[in-house]
């Protein structure tokens, strides 16, 4: 019985960066957790608050990317 030689494996290819589509809960919850960590968290603990406030403000920045770059889907 002869083996049958292995399909060479072509290398793949980068994909191209796409934004993924969120949800708006994810807008409002970095929104509510920046206003709650300069008001409450950061008169606390400066190195917690502005640990917070830098995470969410990533979250907003997320958000505002993924509403403007992301595909539009047809419902």
């Amino acid at each position: 019985m002869t083996r049958s030689k292995p399909k060479k494996s072509l290398p793949k290819q980068p994909s191209r960066w796409h934004a993924v589509p969120l949800k708006g809960s994810f807008m409002i919850t970095a929104i509510l957790g920046i206003l709650i960590s300069i008001y409450w968290v950061y008169p606390q603990s400066k190195n917690y608050g502005l640990t917070f406030i830098l995470i969410f403000a990533i979250m907003f920045v997320a958000s505002a990317v993924s509403a403007t770059k992301a595909p539009v889907i047809e419902v």
